[in-house]
């Protein structure tokens, strides 16, 4: 049986009941409750007294995002991306890479060495394979040709 969202309680524990799953931004709140027939009204009503309550943050939200990715493998072009899909300020994401204190290049590595199990390319067709993968999950080609050659960062 779905619950009937047609009062501001409703809509409130509806919201609270997916925070307590995970970080939610506010604009993927609001499409989930709006799926779920609560009004538009009633939606920003209840999003920003949660916002006051300190119970929704996009801050928050953010920086859960971009550990979960990261841990999973992706680097910042595709992060920035799927946020950039998700309804998020340009800058608030570019801030929340910027302070997420990841080294993707470390990052990079240990994905491409799960991936490849460390094994550089020999030949083209095996650097692109390994190139189309890697540029696939967010990573810059700069970075990419860092660690194909074997130089860091800093060089």
């Amino acid at each position: 049986m779905i619950a009937v969202l047609d009062t501001l309680v409703a809509v409130r524990r509806t919201a609270m009941d997916l925070l307590a799953r995970r970080e939610h931004g506010r604009v993927e709140l609001t499409r989930k409750l709006r799926q779920r027939g609560a009004l538009p009204e009633m939606i920003e009503t209840a999003l920003d007294r949660l916002t006051e309550e300190g119970l929704l943050s996009e801050s928050r939200y953010l920086e859960s995002f971009v550990s979960y990715r990261a841990r999973s493998g992706y680097g910042p072009l595709r992060i920035r991306e799927e946020l950039s899909q998700r309804g998020l300020q340009r800058s608030d994401v570019e801030l929340a890479l910027r302070e997420c204190g990841i080294d993707w290049q470390v990052q990079l590595e240990d994905t491409w060495r799960r991936k490849f199990s460390g094994h550089l390319p020999i030949d083209a067709r095996e650097r692109a394979k390994q190139g189309r993968f890697l540029a696939y999950r967010g990573y810059s080609m700069e970075m990419i040709g860092r660690l194909f050659s074997g130089r860091s960062m800093d060089d």
